[in-house]
């Protein structure tokens, strides 16, 4: 059977000669009828620097398609920037690009018969968007990442974009003055890739290296490095080699593979957003996982790499430290990973890390030894309780007390709360509530990073808790408990809470409880009632009709 089966079924016959002329029009000759025909997913944009680089990886990965002897036709995707639109009622789209993002890689692919995709991406919901769609098309496939951006430089630290969010704190607290904020801002960014530390799309390019779907040491190389043009067009000719193959996604998006994602996840220190994707993954791929799986990993795998938002480096320094092939040859080597998974290029995990040295180098600070990690165990918790009965996701790594019980402070939007954390209304052992910013009640479940990053930067990130049933950045840390499911939209205990009531969150006994009997909470049910929907029209309407809880991955099919 041939290779490039898909494609021929528009291109072979009398009947096709339309199709054929059409292709013509935009390069096609005789002899390219018969080559596969491969998408080029161009994430490309200037509206982020995480995607400004995008064009010329896809024009490599193009190239090299023709070289190895297939046809590509790139298409556009979109992107949105979290870091641009954080804070503001914009950042509600973020999450549902996930879902356009995932709709039009499928939508093009499928439409034009393609024979596989190569997807190229930067910025958060690129990565989940696409591995979306590719779980779901089941065609081959690969991811390319854009790559990180290098740390900004300022005084001798490393910046990143979340340095300029806790600047923003430590000027309301009067800690730095209006020039030092300048500064910080100014030389945060210093050009093009994804938010520097291990963030959310450092996190989920990470992940999908450990899955298989994309080249070892791709996801931790910087944007602007030649290394990730190389990469680029070996990844087109990885591509071709499993349409020739027939190597499927759904061949190593397996259970197995999301478990080793899952793990390095928790080696590297990576994103809470980490298990709103995977859920969302295992779900197109048809693979049982529930969110209850990654408290389980969690409890056996150490953080071995000391890495920001909560540590000192950032994922440049990882990559020349030896990259996520050795943070997976320590985790292979002492029994958390699955070896005899596939990658994309047919060689087996344990395959791909043969070579590798079973202990880090000496020369490095990054990737602990490991019995020197720097947590015994993972630091995405999965929190339950009668706050969250479904679950809820805190991240515990770099917060000094696990255990907080105090006073809620309720507010009904993050806009509300940033206001009261700005003007200093927010005291060491409050536990703030931001709520009705979940999946259908936000909807879109907003990112929280302004007002964590705000508290970090005046000086309450060990002292106050904060809960919502929206999201958090890759970037925050501190005591932190976020995707609280039920959401308030839909009745959750979260919408019962009142001002003053005690809550408390333990990450040691994954509680999350608020101390009010059960008696008065159903009183207070039977008083609530659902607000009118935010939205009704556009696509923030149809995302609400359609979109499940944080729970399942806030998906939409």
């Amino acid at each position: 059977m041939p290779d490039n089966k898909r494609s021929q079924a528009i291109t072979q016959g009398t009947q096709h000669a339309p199709s054929r002329a059409m292709l013509r029009a935009v390069g096609f000759t005789d002899g390219d009828f018969n080559k596969p025909i491969v998408g080029v997913a161009n994430g490309y944009s200037t509206i982020t620097p995480c995607n400004k680089g995008l064009n010329d990886l896809s024009l490599q990965a193009e190239q090299a398609l023709r070289q190895a002897g297939a046809m590509p036709q790139m298409f556009g995707t979109i992107t949105v920037s979290d870091g641009i639109s954080m804070g503001t009622e914009g950042m509600k789209y973020s999450l549902v690009s996930r879902e356009v993002i995932a709709d039009s890689i499928e939508t093009c692919v499928q439409a034009e018969s393609m024979d596989g995709v190569i997807a190229i991406g930067g910025c958060d919901k690129n990565m989940p968007g696409a591995m979306i769609a590719i779980a779901r098309m089941n065609v081959p496939a690969i991811f390319v990442y854009g790559g990180t951006i290098k740390p900004g430089k300022y005084r001798d630290q490393d910046l990143t974009i979340v340095s300029v969010f806790e600047a923003v704190g430590q000027h309301s607290a009067q800690k730095i003055d209006d020039n030092e904020l300048l500064q910080i801002e100014r030389h945060a960014c210093p050009g093009a890739g994804s938010c520097g530390g291990m963030f959310t799309a450092n996190s989920m390019s990470s992940a999908f290296e450990a899955m298989g779907m994309s080249l070892p040491y791709s996801s931790t190389m910087s944007a602007e490095d030649e290394d990730k043009l190389i990469s680029s067009g070996q990844s087109a000719e990885a591509l071709v080699n499993a349409i020739k193959k027939q190597i499927l996604p759904r061949d190593i998006i397996t259970r197995k593979s999301i478990e080793n994602a899952i793990t390095v996840i928790m080696a590297v220190g990576g994103s809470t957003n980490a298990v709103l994707h995977l859920l969302a993954i295992a779900h197109a791929a048809e693979v049982d996982l529930t969110i209850d799986d990654f408290e389980t990993i969690r409890a056996r795998v150490p953080v071995i790499c000391d890495l920001k938002p909560s540590g000192r480096y950032v994922t440049a320094d990882l990559h020349e430290a030896g990259g996520v092939p050795q943070v997976m040859k320590m985790l292979l080597i002492n029994g958390l990973l699955h070896g005899d998974c596939i990658t994309i290029t047919g060689q087996t995990i344990a395959e791909v890390l043969k070579d590798i040295p079973e202990t880090p180098r000496a020369d490095q600070h990054v990737i602990r030894s490991w019995s020197n990690p720097l947590y015994a165990q993972g630091h995405l918790a999965i929190l339950k309780g009668n706050l969250s009965s479904e679950g809820a996701v805190a991240k515990i790594s770099g917060i000094k007390n696990p255990k907080i019980t105090g006073p809620a402070r309720v507010f009904e939007s993050e806009e509300t709360c940033m206001r009261a954390i700005l003007d200093r209304k927010i005291n060491p052992g409050d536990v703030v509530v931001v709520r009705y910013e979940g999946p259908k009640g936000g909807p879109g479940m907003r990112e929280m990073l302004s007002p964590t990053s705000a508290l970090i930067g005046e000086g309450l990130g060990d002292s106050v808790g904060l809960i919502t049933d929206g999201r958090f950045s890759g970037g925050t840390y501190g005591m932190v408990v976020g995707h609280v499911a039920p959401e308030a939209f839909v009745g959750g205990t979260i919408a019962l809470v009142q001002e003053g009531d005690s809550i408390t969150i333990d990450a040691g006994e994954r509680l999350l409880q608020l101390n009010v009997s059960d008696e008065e909470l159903e009183k207070r049910r039977a008083a609530w009632h659902p607000p009118a929907p935010r939205y009704t029209r556009g696509v923030l309407a149809k995302y609400a009709k359609l979109v499940s809880a944080a729970s399942k991955g806030a998906i939409t099919d």
